[in-house]
């Protein structure tokens, strides 16, 4: 990998359960995104021994202002808006490319993995890390930018 290469975990809907999995996936990141269900603190404490850690509240998170709506940050001149997509009602791309300028949008809430880029702007749903509902693999994204130019990997977690 390029040393200007930046890798970024992507994580959503982990509803408290941290697989041994997530460890192993997630190894070499320089920082977390978690698209929110967090399901409490052990949560991001456990993904903070990996990488530091930037997190939103979901649907079934407290609003006990200790994680906020969204989280922008910019690498490499790619913007990042992560939010949990539940303030759209059901979150679709097209959705959140209307509401929000970023290059790339991180969004949790279906617990279903999707990539879909629309020109340079690129939407991600990394799926569920959490406990299996709705038929779908536990997953994470890794979110590479290199150059100035953002791709992402799904990875299938291990039950």
């Amino acid at each position: 990998m390029d040393r200007g290469t930046v890798s970024i975990g992507l994580v959503s809907d982990t509803h408290g359960l941290i697989r041994e999995s997530l460890f192993e996936a997630l190894a070499g990141v320089s920082r977390i995104l978690h698209a929110g269900d967090v399901g409490g603190r052990a949560v991001l404490d456990a993904l903070s021994t990996i990488a530091p850690v930037d997190a939103v509240y979901g649907n079934v998170d407290p609003l006990d202002g200790r994680l906020p709506q969204d989280v922008n940050v910019a690498h490499d001149g790619v913007s990042i808006h992560v939010s949990h997509g539940h303030e759209l009602g059901a979150p679709t791309p097209q959705k959140l490319l209307a509401r929000y300028a970023a290059d790339v949008l991180v969004y949790g809430h279906t617990h279903k993995a999707l990539v879909y880029r629309e020109g340079p702007r690129l939407v991600v749903n990394p799926g569920a890390a959490g406990p299996k509902r709705f038929d779908a693999k536990p997953s994470i994204g890794i979110l590479r930018i290199t150059g100035g130019t953002a791709d992402v990997e799904i990875i299938q977690l291990a039950d």
